[in-house]
C-alpha cells in the first residue's frame, strides 16, 4: 500500500499521494513554483502517524501546474413589491497542484 497524507489548505482537507493532481484555493504561487505543506495525518501501510512532533518533520511537496476555474454559480434576488431584481454570478479560481513527494518522519 502506498504512502498517503492528509493536508489542510484553503479551509479544506485533501487526501494526497505521490503523483496525484488536485485543485486548491488560490495560493498566490505562479506556475512551476514548488509548494510545501505540513500534513495533519500520514499513513504508510499499517503505520499511521498523527502525533504533532512527528508530523512537523514530515512534509508534502507539490508543484503548481496551472490555474483553473470552478463551475459557474448563479444567484438571483427578487423582491416583488419593490419590483427589484438582482442577478449575479461567480466562478471560483483554483490552483492545480501535482504532488511530487510525500516525505515521512
Amino acid at each position: 500500500m502506498a504512502m498517503y497524507a492528509v493536508i489542510k489548505t484553503g479551509g479544506k482537507q485533501e487526501k494526497v499521494e505521490e503523483g496525484s493532481i488536485l485543485n486548491v484555493e488560490l495560493l498566490g504561487a505562479n506556475e512551476g513554483d514548488t509548494v510545501t505543506f505540513t500534513p495533519i495525518l500520514l499513513v504508510d501501510g499499517a503505520k499511521v502517524v498523527h502525533d504533532q512532533e512527528s508530523l512537523l518533520k514530515a512534509k508534502v511537496t507539490a508543484v503548481v501546474v496551472g490555474e483553473s476555474k470552478g463551475p459557474k454559480i448563479v444567484g438571483f434576488h427578487y423582491s416583488p413589491k419593490a419590483r427589484a431584481r438582482k442577478r449575479w454570478g461567480h466562478r471560483q479560481h483554483y490552483n492545480v497542484l501535482r504532488v511530487v513527494e510525500v516525505a515521512g518522519s
